[in-house]
């Protein structure tokens, strides 16, 4: 190559970004208000015009409102991500804006209205919470252009809030431990979802997660077991060993991160079963004193806390105590479920405290069962101090407690009716529906994977008008006995979040599982652009939408 011919590619290699530029700036590619989770109303331009996103976007909002000024950062990370648009941030409106604002006329807390003309946007809600979901669903309707074309809002008006105040996931990191990073990953799936609470499962049998300060040992002991179960079948174990905990200053920074996207973290310490962590750590709370070990295969153990030992309810209410002093959240659950009696019928303690309370058996609770809500009920008296509520799975309605429990609704469809029925507070979230790591229902693949989500009713319409009002929300669930990878993991949310994202939010007159799956297509592009796994056997099912 001679000196001409070097100078003309030097040339050419400078101006071809520039060129790209040019081409990329005459080709618009336009999004689509057709999202999920479906709005409860969508009037859509008779013309086909829109916003076209470009250079001289800029984001305006509130003079003097953080959260308002997150939530415009928020948006333009979202736009930079999907379209490879740098937007302006701003206190004042320039022309071609996106402009945030509050408007407390609006009726309910999480109410947006999104209005798109040719030359401006317009979101307003009734809080910061508000605008960041109407931000979603501009996150959404954003085309995935990547700086390789414009990209275009169509022009519209979208009015919308959620059907549910509560909209949960959960994940348990007792049988396997995901990092501080990993679940901040998790936090940011959920808020694409307008998922507004995570519900942490920080103890089991075979794990206890979190830093306690005043019992050092749960995570010295506690936190690590020498190996882990491999096959149900033949038992065989791995030789791997398994540790990890969040200190009380990681668990701060999560309920940090988790605020900021308008996600409470509601922390859930297990008990008086799923206690062998703990009981490898402090023998002395058990009925049998030992020696205890760190579960290594998964089920229901005979092993739980002791029931009438009052050191046992003074470590209880220690624990909850720092766990309230860690996280803010108007919840705390405390577990409840799967507690075998079977020490408790023999154990002098238990028995005691069974005769100094005056319990006896009854046709529906036995006074074992009603020793265990005695134990949680002591429990709720000190998260009622600290102005908490407290929530249970549903195994303990098998005690009778006080109304004031938010009961979890998991082990049937029909336990949602039970509980609404006897006058609880209620979270529909059964293992046949919402359970996306059960591996029985985990067998079912593409479109029947998704429809055992989507066509779930998280109220029961038998009941009646008044028990209805106690369904508040509905819940996904990830238990972790087979989930030790985040492929796996993402592979059990996506794209079936999709379809809880749209049972909680989305009025059921609105949804059609047809047009949930048109809609499916471009939530799954949103999926790849952030390298989110999912399972891809729903492809067959969409090629045909």
């Amino acid at each position: 190559m001679n000196v001409s011919q070097l100078k003309k590619w030097m040339l050419f290699a400078l101006l071809m970004p520039s060129f790209l530029m040019v081409c990329a700036q005459n080709k618009v590619m336009p999004g689509s208000l057709d999202i999920i989770p479906v709005p409860n109303e969508v009037v859509k331009s008779e013309d086909g015009s829109s916003f076209v996103i470009d250079g001289s976007t800029n984001i305006c909002y509130p003079e003097n409102n953080e959260k308002m000024k997150r939530n415009a950062e928020f948006l333009s990370a979202y736009i930079k991500k999907l379209t490879g648009v740098d937007v302006e941030l701003s206190v004042e409106a320039k022309e071609h804006a996106i402009v945030l604002s509050l408007d407390n006329t609006l009726s309910h807390d999480e109410e947006y209205e999104l209005n798109v003309s040719k030359e401006q946007i317009t979101l307003k809600g009734k809080t910061e919470a508000g605008v960041f979901y109407g931000i979603q669903t501009l996150h959404k309707v954003l085309p995935v252009t990547e700086g390789k074309a414009l990209a275009a809002i169509p022009c519209g008006v979208i009015k919308d809030y959620p059907r549910f105040g509560y909209r949960g996931f959960m994940v348990d990191v007792g049988r396997h431990f995901f990092g501080v990073d990993y679940l901040k990953k998790i936090i940011d799936m959920l808020a694409l979802h307008n998922i507004n609470y995570f519900h942490w499962h920080l103890t089991e049998d075979q794990g206890w997660r979190i830093e306690i300060k005043k019992y050092p040992k749960l995570t010295e002991i506690g936190s690590k077991r020498k190996c882990t179960i491999k096959d149900w079948e033949t038992k065989e174990m791995d030789s791997i060993p398994v540790s990890g905990y969040y200190t009380q200053d990681e668990a701060r920074e999560i309920v940090r991160y988790a605020a900021e996207r308008y996600i409470t973290v509601i922390p859930e310490i297990d008990m008086p079963g799923h206690m062998l962590a703990a009981l490898a750590s402090y023998p002395e709370l058990g009925c049998t004193g030992g020696p205890y070990e760190v579960a290594t295969t998964f089920g229901v153990f005979r092993d739980v806390l002791c029931g009438g030992n009052e050191k046992t309810l003074q470590f209880a209410k220690d624990v909850i105590n720092e766990i309230m002093d860690i996280f803010p959240s108007p919840y705390i659950h405390i577990g409840g479920d799967e507690c075998p009696k079977y020490h408790w019928k023999t154990c002098e303690k238990c028995q005691q405290k069974i005769k100094e309370l005056g319990l006896k058996d009854s046709e529906k609770h036995t006074k074992e069962n009603q020793l265990q809500a005695w134990f949680m009920g002591e429990v709720e008296k000190e998260i009622h101090k600290r102005g908490r509520e407290m929530m249970a799975w549903d195994e303990i309605l098998a005690g009778n407690p006080a109304k004031s429990t938010i009961v979890m609704a998991w082990t049937s469809p029909e336990a949602r009716l039970k509980s609404i029925e006897g006058g609880y507070r209620t979270i529909a979230c059964p293992i046949s529906n919402l359970y996306f790591s059960n591996p029985k229902y985990n067998q079912l693949k593409g479109l029947s994977s998704i429809e055992r989500v989507y066509l779930f009713e998280p109220v029961p319409q038998e009941a009646t008008s008044e028990q209805k009002k106690n369904l508040i929300g509905a819940q996904g669930c990830i238990w972790t006995e087979w989930t030790k990878e985040r492929m796996k993991m993402e592979w059990q949310m996506m794209p079936r979040i999709a379809a809880l994202a749209e049972i909680q939010w989305s009025m059921p007159e609105n949804k059609d599982i047809q047009d949930f799956l048109r809609r499916l297509k471009h939530q799954i592009d949103i999926y790849k652009l952030y390298g989110y796994n999912y399972k891809e056997d729903i492809h067959e099912a969409l090629d045909n939408k």
